[in-house]
């Protein structure tokens, strides 16, 4: 037993002496700017650090998203991944402990009589020509980690472990900003078949009093059939918008993980609205709050682990075995103790010599790749501050051009309103009125998707800042 304690107490100051074979390349600084581009706040503070609950209000897009994030299949297959790689962290913890196994043989054999063996039996005249073997043993294997090889193991399995968490997070920001999305897209439609209803009314009575005049011989026939013809325009677009809304409830409610269904909206276009100065905060603290950011941080440890496996394959490995039981050539003397007791204790030195050419390729391949790592940590910092700067500069100049496209509409309609009065007075000719007619027409469908694209804006702007998954 002396010896068992001195190879244990010798591997056991290998352990604690184990060195690191490679070095780590540490996360780079990212290359940011002080602001980030058309940030008009210059505020420290980010709306990105707001839970999506109190950022997006609607008490209706709420239930949407609250559904999503419980319900959509993609977020479910990320809680199946975290939930494996907390399996894989736990059982890579394992590579420290000793490999035991139990061992239970029984054979018997019939040797040749002109064999070793069978002469050996009949020379000692043990009275049978079969050899009998019986044998149960505790077998343990350990392999000192001298490289580090599993403590890189360990650090590589739970980088996976936390990448599986911020994608679960990325998932969450997307499902946020595309239901949100997708629920002002449907306020977008609502609005715009209320538009096409209205002006196919408007066109309805504007074609009445033209078919007046044309009874009294003050029109033409070509005047009602060019009115005709500017209220079936309108009257085109409610079936395409009716469809548009089916197909983004649709979309939605798959989205949500449910069933396509009808959507409750409790509110219009015109009544959603967010403040017209969004912080987005310093560029420096996207790296810390973007789910994608940090994962490609991760990535660069697992790529850092990788490489010192490899490497740590090609040094020699340490390994310890041991095995002890009991072992007789009669059944009747298996358990016979003490004498039936045996034990082998060795230690290994195993060094690769034919696959060196082999594992030094793979070393090196681990390096690239941890190269690759590296830059495409930069560019996803880069893509994200991109990401963020058009959303600033879509947001800001979306909202000039919906004044300016509001003031279009409030003077279109005016103009309708004059041209209606001036026709009935005599004043104007039914070619005004259908051009005025047709001018608001579309304008208003036009003011409805510059909202939407505001608001569409602002959701992907708190996305790209690393909203959401608060």
């Amino acid at each position: 037993m002396n010896t068992i304690y001195k190879y244990v107490l010798l591997f056991t100051i290998l352990v604690l002496s184990a060195c690191k074979v490679s070095k780590d390349i540490k996360t780079p600084i990212a290359e940011l700017p002080a602001n980030f581009r058309n940030d008009s706040t210059k505020d420290a503070g980010s709306i990105a650090d707001i839970p999506w609950k109190n950022f997006f209000t609607d008490a209706e897009l709420q239930k949407l998203i609250d559904s999503a994030i419980v319900k959509n299949y993609d977020m479910q297959i990320a809680i199946k991944n975290i939930e494996a790689s907390q399996l894989l962290v736990k059982q890579v913890k394992w590579n420290y402990v000793p490999a035991v196994g139990l061992n239970v043989t029984a054979s018997t054999s019939r040797p040749s009589d002109n064999s070793l063996n069978g002469l050996s039996l009949s020379q000692f005249g043990i009275g049978t020509k079969h050899i009998e073997d019986y044998s149960a043993n505790l077998s343990l294997s350990w392999e000192a980690d001298i490289w580090g090889k599993i403590h890189n193991q360990n650090r590589s399995a739970l980088a996976a472990y936390l990448q599986t968490n911020e994608a679960k997070k990325a998932i969450q920001t997307n499902i946020v900003a595309s239901v949100s999305q997708g629920y002002y897209n449907l306020l977008m439609l609502d609005a715009q078949l209320l538009t096409a209803q209205n002006n196919v009314k408007l066109n309805d009575s504007t074609l009445r009093i033209i078919k007046l005049q044309f009874d009294a011989g003050q029109v033409t026939l070509l005047a009602v059939q060019q009115a005709q013809a500017q209220q079936l325009v309108a009257a085109g677009l409610i079936p395409q918008f009716e469809q548009n809304i089916i197909l983004q409830e649709n979309a939605l409610r798959i989205l949500t993980g449910e069933l396509p269904s009808r959507i409750i909206r409790d509110k219009t276009l015109n009544e959603v609205a967010f403040a017209d100065n969004l912080s987005s905060g310093l560029p420096a603290d996207l790296v810390n709050r973007r789910p994608d950011v940090k994962s490609s941080e991760l990535a660069l440890t697992i790529a850092n682990a990788n490489v010192g496996i490899n490497q740590a394959e090609m040094y020699p490995a340490l390994r310890i075995t041991a095995s002890g039981g009991v072992n007789s050539f009669k059944a009747s003397n298996w358990f016979n103790i003490p004498a039936s007791l045996f034990g082998v204790v060795s230690g290994s030195v195993l060094q690769p010599l034919l696959n060196h050419k082999e594992l030094k390729t793979s070393y090196e391949i681990a390096k690239i790749d941890r190269e690759k790592t590296v830059i495409q940590f930069r560019q996803t910092v880069l893509n994200a501050v991109g990401e963020v700067s058009d959303a600033l500069v879509k947001i800001d100049k979306l909202k000039s051009e919906q004044d300016i496209a509001a003031n279009r509409v409030n003077t279109l309609q005016k103009a309708t309103s004059n041209a209606n009065q001036l026709f009935k007075n005599g004043m104007a000719n039914y070619l005004e009125v259908i051009t005025a007619q047709s001018n608001v027409l579309q304008s208003e469908l036009e003011l409805a998707s510059i909202k939407t694209a505001r608001l569409n804006a602002v959701a992907n702007l708190y996305r790209s800042l690393g909203g959401g998954w608060k």
